[in-house]
Protein backbone atom coordinates (compact mmCIF):
# COMPACT_ATOMS: atom_id res chain seq x y z
CA UNK A 1 0.00 0.00 0.00
CA UNK A 2 2.50 2.18 0.95
CA UNK A 3 4.58 1.28 -2.31
CA UNK A 4 1.38 2.17 -4.38
CA UNK A 5 1.10 5.65 -2.91
CA UNK A 6 4.68 6.25 -3.15
CA UNK A 7 4.46 5.63 -6.64
CA UNK A 8 0.97 7.95 -7.37
CA UNK A 9 2.92 10.28 -5.31
CA UNK A 10 5.50 10.35 -7.59
CA UNK A 11 3.62 10.44 -10.79
CA UNK A 12 1.72 13.42 -9.78
CA UNK A 13 4.77 15.73 -9.36
CA UNK A 14 6.15 14.36 -12.70
CA UNK A 15 2.86 15.40 -14.70
CA UNK A 16 3.35 19.19 -12.56
CA UNK A 17 6.92 19.46 -13.48
CA UNK A 18 5.64 18.63 -17.18
CA UNK A 19 2.93 21.41 -16.94
CA UNK A 20 5.44 23.66 -16.06
CA UNK A 21 8.09 22.99 -18.34
CA UNK A 22 4.85 23.08 -20.69
CA UNK A 23 3.48 26.61 -19.58
CA UNK A 24 7.20 28.20 -19.63
CA UNK A 25 8.01 27.26 -23.26
CA UNK A 26 4.17 28.57 -24.37
CA UNK A 27 5.54 31.48 -22.19
CA UNK A 28 8.97 31.99 -23.90
CA UNK A 29 7.55 31.53 -27.34
CA UNK A 30 4.63 33.91 -26.96
CA UNK A 31 7.50 36.38 -25.58
CA UNK A 32 9.58 35.96 -28.39
CA UNK A 33 7.16 36.92 -31.03
CA UNK A 34 6.92 40.72 -31.94
CA UNK A 35 4.10 42.55 -32.55
CA UNK A 36 4.84 46.16 -34.37
CA UNK A 37 2.70 48.52 -32.05
CA UNK A 38 0.84 51.10 -33.92
CA UNK A 39 0.99 54.46 -34.09
CA UNK A 40 -1.18 56.61 -32.49
CA UNK A 41 -1.99 59.42 -35.10
CA UNK A 42 -2.23 63.32 -34.90
CA UNK A 43 -5.04 64.99 -36.60
CA UNK A 44 -6.59 68.76 -36.81
CA UNK A 45 -9.25 69.93 -35.35
CA UNK A 46 -10.19 72.57 -36.66
CA UNK A 47 -13.02 71.90 -39.72
CA UNK A 48 -16.53 71.04 -38.70
CA UNK A 49 -16.46 67.99 -40.83
CA UNK A 50 -13.42 66.96 -41.88
CA UNK A 51 -9.83 66.04 -40.28
CA UNK A 52 -6.38 65.41 -41.58
CA UNK A 53 -4.04 63.13 -40.05
CA UNK A 54 -0.23 63.37 -39.66
CA UNK A 55 -0.37 60.34 -42.50
CA UNK A 56 -1.58 62.46 -44.84
CA UNK A 57 -5.19 61.55 -45.46
CA UNK A 58 -8.25 63.61 -45.11
CA UNK A 59 -11.14 62.04 -44.18
CA UNK A 60 -14.56 62.60 -41.97
CA UNK A 61 -14.72 62.97 -38.13
CA UNK A 62 -17.11 59.69 -37.67
CA UNK A 63 -14.96 57.74 -40.00
CA UNK A 64 -11.32 57.93 -37.57
CA UNK A 65 -10.20 55.50 -36.03
CA UNK A 66 -11.25 55.64 -32.50
CA UNK A 67 -8.59 53.73 -30.82
CA UNK A 68 -5.68 55.29 -33.05
CA UNK A 69 -7.32 58.40 -34.38
CA UNK A 70 -5.98 57.95 -37.58
CA UNK A 71 -8.29 58.36 -41.06
CA UNK A 72 -8.96 55.43 -43.18
CA UNK A 73 -5.83 54.73 -45.65
CA UNK A 74 -8.20 55.35 -48.54
CA UNK A 75 -8.48 57.85 -51.34
CA UNK A 76 -5.08 60.24 -52.14
CA UNK A 77 -2.49 60.65 -49.61
CA UNK A 78 -1.25 64.08 -49.55
CA UNK A 79 -4.29 65.24 -51.43
CA UNK A 80 -4.32 68.56 -53.27
CA UNK A 81 -7.94 68.69 -54.18
CA UNK A 82 -9.25 72.31 -54.13
CA UNK A 83 -5.72 73.63 -54.34
CA UNK A 84 -3.29 75.65 -56.32
CA UNK A 85 -0.62 74.14 -56.18
CA UNK A 86 1.72 77.01 -57.81
CA UNK A 87 0.87 79.20 -55.26
CA UNK A 88 0.34 76.30 -52.38
CA UNK A 89 -3.15 78.03 -51.25
CA UNK A 90 -6.41 76.09 -50.57
CA UNK A 91 -9.84 76.77 -50.07
CA UNK A 92 -9.89 74.09 -47.42
CA UNK A 93 -8.08 73.86 -44.35
CA UNK A 94 -7.65 70.16 -44.27
CA UNK A 95 -6.67 69.44 -48.02
CA UNK A 96 -3.76 72.77 -46.94
CA UNK A 97 -2.55 70.51 -44.67
CA UNK A 98 -2.40 67.06 -46.50
CA UNK A 99 -1.09 68.86 -49.84
CA UNK A 100 1.76 70.18 -47.13
CA UNK A 101 2.86 67.07 -45.83
CA UNK A 102 3.93 65.35 -48.98
CA UNK A 103 7.91 65.55 -48.62
CA UNK A 104 8.30 67.12 -52.06
CA UNK A 105 6.43 69.88 -51.28
CA UNK A 106 7.87 70.53 -47.30
CA UNK A 107 11.02 70.05 -46.74
CA UNK A 108 11.48 68.70 -43.12
CA UNK A 109 15.13 69.76 -42.69
CA UNK A 110 14.30 73.20 -43.91
CA UNK A 111 10.51 73.61 -41.75
CA UNK A 112 12.52 72.61 -38.79
CA UNK A 113 14.46 75.51 -38.66
CA UNK A 114 11.74 78.20 -38.71
CA UNK A 115 10.69 80.48 -36.11
CA UNK A 116 7.04 79.56 -34.87
CA UNK A 117 6.79 83.67 -34.45
CA UNK A 118 8.80 86.71 -35.08
CA UNK A 119 10.56 87.03 -31.88
CA UNK A 120 14.25 85.60 -31.74
CA UNK A 121 13.16 84.01 -28.65
CA UNK A 122 10.10 81.92 -30.08
CA UNK A 123 10.83 78.28 -30.46
CA UNK A 124 11.07 76.32 -33.44
CA UNK A 125 8.38 73.93 -35.18
CA UNK A 126 8.66 70.26 -33.81
CA UNK A 127 6.99 68.34 -36.89
CA UNK A 128 6.45 68.96 -40.17
CA UNK A 129 2.71 67.81 -39.08
CA UNK A 130 3.12 70.77 -36.53
CA UNK A 131 4.33 73.03 -39.68
CA UNK A 132 1.61 72.55 -42.07
CA UNK A 133 -1.06 72.81 -39.39
CA UNK A 134 -0.24 76.29 -38.15
CA UNK A 135 0.44 77.82 -41.81
CA UNK A 136 -2.40 76.36 -42.94
CA UNK A 137 -4.53 78.39 -40.41
CA UNK A 138 -2.20 81.03 -39.85
CA UNK A 139 -0.62 83.40 -42.83
CA UNK A 140 -0.80 87.10 -42.64
CA UNK A 141 0.25 86.85 -46.26
CA UNK A 142 -3.21 85.85 -47.25
CA UNK A 143 -5.27 88.69 -45.86
CA UNK A 144 -5.90 92.44 -46.95
CA UNK A 145 -6.92 95.07 -44.52
CA UNK A 146 -5.95 92.55 -41.88
CA UNK A 147 -9.53 91.93 -41.84
CA UNK A 148 -10.64 89.90 -45.27
CA UNK A 149 -8.99 87.50 -47.07
CA UNK A 150 -7.21 88.00 -50.54
CA UNK A 151 -9.51 85.39 -52.28
CA UNK A 152 -11.48 81.69 -50.98
CA UNK A 153 -8.02 80.15 -51.24
CA UNK A 154 -6.55 81.24 -48.38
CA UNK A 155 -5.28 78.42 -46.51
CA UNK A 156 -1.31 78.89 -47.66
CA UNK A 157 1.33 76.46 -47.07
CA UNK A 158 4.03 78.19 -48.71
CA UNK A 159 7.37 78.77 -46.57
CA UNK A 160 7.21 82.82 -45.95
CA UNK A 161 8.59 85.18 -48.09
CA UNK A 162 11.34 86.23 -46.34
CA UNK A 163 12.92 82.56 -46.12
CA UNK A 164 11.21 80.08 -49.20
CA UNK A 165 13.54 81.65 -51.86
CA UNK A 166 12.00 80.57 -54.80
CA UNK A 167 11.68 81.73 -58.13
CA UNK A 168 8.75 81.53 -60.68
CA UNK A 169 10.02 80.32 -64.23
CA UNK A 170 8.47 82.85 -67.00
CA UNK A 171 5.94 79.88 -67.88
CA UNK A 172 4.59 79.60 -64.38
CA UNK A 173 4.50 83.49 -64.13
CA UNK A 174 1.42 83.86 -67.16
CA UNK A 175 -0.58 81.64 -64.89
CA UNK A 176 -0.73 84.35 -62.20
CA UNK A 177 -4.14 84.96 -60.90
CA UNK A 178 -4.80 81.55 -61.83
CA UNK A 179 -5.99 78.92 -59.66
CA UNK A 180 -4.62 75.37 -60.66
CA UNK A 181 -6.66 72.98 -59.52
CA UNK A 182 -6.64 69.43 -59.51
CA UNK A 183 -9.96 67.65 -59.85
CA UNK A 184 -11.53 64.70 -59.12
CA UNK A 185 -11.34 61.46 -61.13
CA UNK A 186 -13.51 61.13 -64.44
CA UNK A 187 -14.86 65.20 -63.62
CA UNK A 188 -14.46 67.72 -66.26
CA UNK A 189 -12.28 70.96 -65.84
CA UNK A 190 -15.92 72.59 -66.18
CA UNK A 191 -17.10 70.98 -63.26
CA UNK A 192 -13.61 71.64 -61.11
CA UNK A 193 -13.93 75.31 -61.46
CA UNK A 194 -17.36 76.19 -61.27
CA UNK A 195 -17.34 73.74 -57.51
CA UNK A 196 -15.03 76.53 -56.48
CA UNK A 197 -17.19 79.21 -58.22
CA UNK A 198 -15.14 79.51 -61.10
CA UNK A 199 -14.75 79.18 -64.92
CA UNK A 200 -12.27 77.35 -66.37
CA UNK A 201 -9.82 79.33 -68.66
CA UNK A 202 -9.57 77.47 -72.07
CA UNK A 203 -6.18 79.46 -73.20
CA UNK A 204 -4.16 78.80 -69.93
CA UNK A 205 -4.69 75.27 -70.82
CA UNK A 206 -1.90 74.99 -73.33
CA UNK A 207 0.31 76.00 -70.49
CA UNK A 208 -0.79 73.69 -68.49
CA UNK A 209 -0.12 70.71 -71.31
CA UNK A 210 3.33 70.91 -70.59
CA UNK A 211 5.66 67.95 -68.85
CA UNK A 212 7.64 70.30 -66.30
CA UNK A 213 4.23 72.09 -65.64
CA UNK A 214 1.93 68.84 -65.03
CA UNK A 215 4.67 67.52 -63.26
CA UNK A 216 4.62 70.29 -60.51
CA UNK A 217 1.22 69.81 -59.09
CA UNK A 218 1.03 65.83 -60.04
CA UNK A 219 3.18 62.97 -58.79
CA UNK A 220 3.60 61.15 -62.43
CA UNK A 221 4.72 58.41 -60.83
CA UNK A 222 4.63 56.53 -64.09
CA UNK A 223 6.16 59.28 -66.20
CA UNK A 224 5.24 62.02 -68.72
CA UNK A 225 3.54 60.45 -71.84
CA UNK A 226 2.17 62.10 -74.98
CA UNK A 227 -1.51 60.90 -75.19
CA UNK A 228 -4.55 62.06 -77.57
CA UNK A 229 -7.91 63.17 -76.00
CA UNK A 230 -9.71 65.85 -74.35
CA UNK A 231 -9.23 65.21 -70.99
CA UNK A 232 -5.75 66.54 -71.18
CA UNK A 233 -3.52 67.32 -69.32
CA UNK A 234 -4.13 64.67 -66.48
CA UNK A 235 -2.76 62.01 -64.39
CA UNK A 236 -4.18 58.15 -64.48
CA UNK A 237 -5.35 57.40 -61.08
CA UNK A 238 -3.66 53.79 -59.73
CA UNK A 239 -6.44 51.44 -60.05
CA UNK A 240 -6.70 52.16 -63.67
CA UNK A 241 -6.33 49.19 -65.98
CA UNK A 242 -2.17 48.12 -66.94
CA UNK A 243 -2.59 49.09 -70.86
CA UNK A 244 -3.66 52.40 -69.56
CA UNK A 245 -0.62 53.63 -67.80
CA UNK A 246 -1.64 54.03 -64.03
CA UNK A 247 0.28 56.90 -62.25
CA UNK A 248 1.19 58.04 -65.64
CA UNK A 249 0.67 62.09 -67.05
CA UNK A 250 -0.52 62.87 -69.74
CA UNK A 251 -0.45 65.84 -72.19
CA UNK A 252 -1.46 66.05 -76.07
CA UNK A 253 0.50 66.93 -78.87
CA UNK A 254 -2.85 68.10 -80.41
CA UNK A 255 -3.21 71.22 -79.28
CA UNK A 256 -7.00 71.63 -80.65
CA UNK A 257 -8.31 69.04 -78.86
CA UNK A 258 -7.53 70.87 -75.46
CA UNK A 259 -11.08 70.98 -74.21
CA UNK A 260 -12.62 72.52 -70.60
CA UNK A 261 -14.70 70.06 -70.76
CA UNK A 262 -13.61 66.78 -71.32
CA UNK A 263 -12.97 63.69 -69.12
CA UNK A 264 -12.30 60.40 -68.63
CA UNK A 265 -13.00 57.80 -65.95
CA UNK A 266 -9.77 56.92 -65.10
CA UNK A 267 -8.10 60.04 -65.17
CA UNK A 268 -7.83 63.58 -62.53
CA UNK A 269 -7.53 66.86 -64.46
CA UNK A 270 -5.31 69.58 -64.31
CA UNK A 271 -7.50 72.93 -64.33
CA UNK A 272 -6.95 76.50 -65.02
CA UNK A 273 -9.49 78.39 -62.90
CA UNK A 274 -10.26 82.17 -62.53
Amino acid sequence: MSKSKSWLSLSWVFVIQLLFQSSSTIAATRKEIGFPDRRICRTTVQGRYLLSDDNGYVCDALSLDPQYRCCPERGDKFSCRGCNVLSQCCNSYEFCVSCCLHPARTQKEQVLKLKIAKPSTSGTYLSVFDFCAGRCRHNSESVVHENAYVNDFHHCFSLPSNSSGSTISPVEARLNGINVVIGRQGESCDSVCKSNGQSCVLNKLLILNQCDIIQKYMSCKGACLASVGPDQPAEVVDDAPKNLNPGACLYTRTQSMLSCDGSHRHTRRLCPCA
